[in-house]
């Protein structure tokens, strides 16, 4: 399967610079369509203010939304004028209550949907949900990109995080275009079970997998000598200098996890390459 359709979902035209700009290198490189969503968001809360007040705050807010909308897909019209391949940019403005629903409706049948990173210090709650709601509500695989860093012209080198799980299958499947086109592809696990399926080859029956569709994979079997399994996979990112991650995002909850952490939440927050996760 190659990816024919990439969306992307801008907020802000600054934090959203580098995934819009992840968005255009895919397009151009995989000759795909670029669909641009210029989203205005009205996040006030009905019933919050005071009797009376609360039509007179929601029609400036969404009149505000609008505005939002209109100018982020200007900025997208302007900054794709003259693209080498095909494009679309739409304003859109949503209340919050409604965004799951939006989100779903206008990701649902792209291939691959390309959002900035969720977590860090400049990053809104709303990035959150537009991550989440591609995720699970649109059912499309999602690429994260890092604040601040520039998606490569080629992915050369990716590694998966490998936990036998369908959630990480399912993301290698999504991840097969790039998978096929790059020179390295490493199978990381860390720690794996004793007594599970792939007790005495861990990661043989993936290896195999990936062998039949012409990719010829390594695997590293890690050891957790870090307290967070996001931290070990990405000092070994590091280590093998990774254009791309692939893993299977919320193998637990996502309430759970944003109690007591997980290796997903751990990662969409210290993310250092870009992160391709499906569900």
């Amino acid at each position: 399967m190659a990816y024919q359709t990439i969306t992307t979902v801008l907020t802000d035209a600054e934090r959203g610079r580098a995934s819009f700009d992840a968005a255009q290198t895919l397009a151009q490189t995989l000759g795909a369509h670029l669909d641009v969503i210029g989203l205005g968001l009205d996040r006030t809360q009905p019933g919050f203010y005071y009797a009376g007040a609360t039509a007179i705050v929601m029609q400036d807010s969404l009149s505000q939304a609008h505005e939002d909308a209109l100018e982020l897909e200007n900025f997208a019209r302007k900054a794709l004028a003259g693209a080498p391949f095909n494009w679309s940019a739409t304003g859109l403005s949503a209340q919050m209550v409604a965004l799951n629903g939006l989100i779903a409706h206008r990701t649902r049948f792209s291939d691959l949907v390309v959002l900035p990173q969720p977590y860090n210090d400049k990053a809104d709650h709303d990035l959150e949900a537009i991550v989440e709601a591609a995720m699970f509500e649109g059912d499309v695989p999602v690429l994260i990109q890092p604040r601040g860093h520039t998606f490569p012209n080629e992915v050369k080198r990716v590694m998966i995080g490998w936990n036998e799980s369908r959630e990480a299958l399912r993301a290698i499947r999504a991840a097969m275009p790039f998978l096929q086109a790059a020179d390295t592809v490493n199978i990381a696990i860390i720690d794996p079970p004793q007594h599970g399926p792939e007790r005495s080859d861990p990661g043989g029956q993936l290896s195999q997998m990936l062998a039949r569709h012409g990719i010829r994979p390594e695997v590293s079997v890690l050891s957790k000598t870090m307290t967070r399994v996001a931290d070990v996979l990405n000092r070994h990112g590091s280590d093998i200098d990774a254009d791309l991650v692939v893993m299977g995002a919320y193998s637990h909850s996502r309430f759970r996890e944003s109690i007591l952490g997980g290796a997903t939440r751990n990662m969409l927050e210290d993310a250092e390459r870009p992160l391709l996760l499906a569900h």
